[in-house]
């Protein structure tokens, strides 16, 4: 079946909508929906991919925030919480978790002794490397059937979306 024949659940989405609603445009469906589709998709595949590396989705946001800062490697909850689209209680949840699993330490801030500090440690290093690598490679995987023109083409059409969407 050619790629231009083949129906998912958001054409008979739209198709059924525009039977059952005529007036209405659903047209942005087309988009919205599949990016919707495609964000559970993809956050799927990336759990998958790292189970071998023994953490989940949501510890490798953290880790990578911290393990991208630089040395040394050290973060205040509020800019781990810019970086991590999680709630300030669930970081909570999962900074304790991780400081279980011996992937983080919690440090007072010596600039406010009133903060407490997320910094990896060795073995969150080492974790992160090597999920990273993983990440990665999924990654590039899902997009593997885009050329790289129709990549740089859907990269700055997202951009556009979010840049438009964040700001209103």
């Amino acid at each position: 079946m050619a790629k231009e024949e083949y129906q998912d659940i958001i054409d008979n989405l739209v198709s059924d909508w525009n039977k059952e609603r005529p007036e209405l445009d659903a047209s942005a469906m087309q988009i919205v929906g599949r990016i919707l589709k495609l964000g559970k998709i993809l956050e799927r595949r990336a759990g998958q991919a790292l189970k071998e590396s023994g953490i989940y989705y949501t510890d490798l946001d953290v880790l990578a925030t911290l393990r991208r800062s630089g040395q040394p490697y050290e973060l205040t909850p509020k800019q781990l919480m810019k970086s991590v689209l999680i709630t300030s209680g669930a970081m909570t949840a999962l900074l304790e978790r991780l400081t279980k699993l011996e992937l983080i330490y919690r440090a007072s801030d010596p600039k406010d002794g009133r903060v407490k500090l997320a910094g990896l440690t060795q073995k969150g290093k080492k974790v992160i490397d090597t999920a990273i690598e993983i990440r990665f490679q999924e990654a590039s995987k899902s997009v593997g059937m885009l050329t790289a023109t129709q990549q740089k083409i859907f990269v700055a059409l997202l951009k556009t979306m979010l840049a438009e969407i964040e700001d209103a």
